[in-house]
């Protein structure tokens, strides 16, 4: 007689449990936003952060541990799961006038802004890479005009091939993924 509520417990706290399991199917899209925003410093449609929301249609598994956040790299925050092998590509705005057309598409409110180009195509600009620990750098020629933040081609001269590179103050360009000075 003892073992029948038991039963009984074990039974009513399977079925409880079933509509929680059914909704650790897939990767909580907000924590997604959450993770990106707190890691590039900007909420959803600041400078700086996420275009948009992490589009609601998307079904990922969900991620036994918190996803890893990387970035801002090339105008775009990197989220992925390493446990299960998912990656996904999560836009940032301010980066010109490409992230303007985006943020229309997804109810952002885009306003032109004006941004001071603090590199001018030609001019001479010091290419840095590296780390708290060190740094390399090399002087390069813009290929194109760049603002604070913006990404651009930088090049050695005419013969040599483009190396992207991000704009971090007036005549200094980063290699992307050396950011933590």
């Amino acid at each position: 007689m003892n073992k029948l509520p038991l039963i009984a417990v074990l039974l009513l706290s399977a079925v409880a449990a079933a509509p929680v399991q059914a909704q650790q199917k897939f990767e909580n899209l907000d924590r997604i936003d959450g993770l990106v925003a707190m890691t590039v410093g900007a909420n959803i449609g600041e400078p700086g952060g996420p275009l948009a929301p992490v589009d609601r249609r998307l079904r990922l598994a969900a991620c036994p541990g918190t996803p890893s956040v990387e970035g801002p790299v090339f105008g775009a925050a990197m989220v992925k799961c390493d446990a299960l092998g998912w990656r996904i590509r999560v836009p940032l705005a301010g980066g010109g006038g490409a992230a303007a057309a985006p943020a229309a598409r997804y109810g952002v409110a885009a306003r032109p802004a004006q941004r001071e180009m603090v590199v001018k195509r030609g001019d001479p600009v010091q290419l840095v890479a590296g780390n708290s620990e060190f740094s390399v750098s090399r002087m390069m020629v813009a290929d194109e005009d760049g603002a604070l933040g913006d990404t651009i081609r930088v090049r050695e001269d005419r013969r040599a091939a483009p190396v992207l590179a991000q704009v971090v103050a007036m005549g200094t360009v980063r290699i992307p993924g050396f950011n933590d000075f």
